[in-house]
């Protein structure tokens, strides 16, 4: 056995294996990134829901926005204002508590329709579809084109379990909620929007036919008949392209609209 040959091997296998470290480690001092130690901080004290409430893909390019981009310390919907008083405590920033709650606890999402099963008087046929994003892409559909699907999309991407399908319509539960906006992104209707949790009174529907066609696809559409308008005293609800709108800034919950609505699509709630 020629052990010269051999020696001769490992110790050039050897001195090929040191440069090279040698090298691979002067490339990785160089080159390397430097992270700021505030991101993996913020990133610890976010909920880690990675819901996309906040505008961004996950808490992880989150807390990297936060840091380098600086994005907003409250845009966390579902931490709150305590997450977003511990992200500006990294930070060494300030935030108002009591402007965060405001703005992050008391939004919730809301469905803007009334048709479920017993009220649609024109039933689309669906069978074979299990997508909202599908159904909404099928011609000649019949029944109401502004309603609620039924698919269940929201249902899908809600990660909190707070939105449900209930006799063929979502519905939002509001104790669950936490505002982050997934169940919005999905509706292809944009049936879904989010309103100040402590409005007690909303319109159930987003159909903007004529009250006529309303009536003939759903027994609790809105009509457009302006009653909600006319009577609302501190003129928050108006309607536009034959659909009531609140104006939650003006809203006072005193609930007359509600009162006057012939089809009951304003809905109310027990005080919060």
């Amino acid at each position: 056995m020629d052990y010269i040959n051999i020696l001769y091997a490992v110790l050039s296998l050897g001195i090929l294996g040191l440069v090279l470290g040698t090298l691979l480690g002067f490339a990785s001092d160089k080159f390397k990134v430097q992270v700021d130690e505030r991101i993996p901080k913020v990133r610890e004290v976010l909920p880690g829901a990675n819901c996309g409430g906040c505008g961004y893909a996950g808490c992880e390019a989150y807390a990297t926005a936060v840091v380098e981009e600086g994005a907003p310390l409250t845009a966390c919907v579902v931490g709150g204002a305590a997450c977003a008083a511990k992200i500006a405590e990294i930070m060494g920033a300030e935030v108002k508590v009591e402007a965060t709650d405001k703005k992050v606890a008391k939004k919730v999402a809301f469905v803007k329709c009334s048709g479920d099963c017993d009220s649609r008087k024109v039933k689309a046929d669906l069978q074979g579809v299990t997508s909202c994003k599908e159904a909404a892409a099928l011609e000649n559909r019949q029944g109401c084109s502004y309603g609620c699907l039924g698919c269940g999309d929201c249902v899908k991407v809600c990660k909190f379990g707070a939105i449900s399908l209930v006799n063929g319509i979502a519905v939002v539960d509001e104790e669950k909620c936490v505002n982050c906006g997934a169940c919005v992104r999905s509706c292809p209707q944009k049936l879904i929007e989010s309103v100040p949790k402590d409005n007690r009174y909303r319109v159930a529907c987003n159909s903007k036919d004529m009250g006529k066609t309303v009536r003939e696809n759903c027994s609790k559409g809105c009509i457009g008949c302006r009653m909600c308008e006319r009577n609302c005293p501190v003129q928050a609800i108006s309607v536009n392209d034959n659909l009531a709108l609140v104006d939650y800034t003006k809203c006072t919950n005193c609930g007359t609209c509600a009162s006057k609505c012939p089809v009951k699509v304003i809905t109310g709630r027990e005080a919060i």
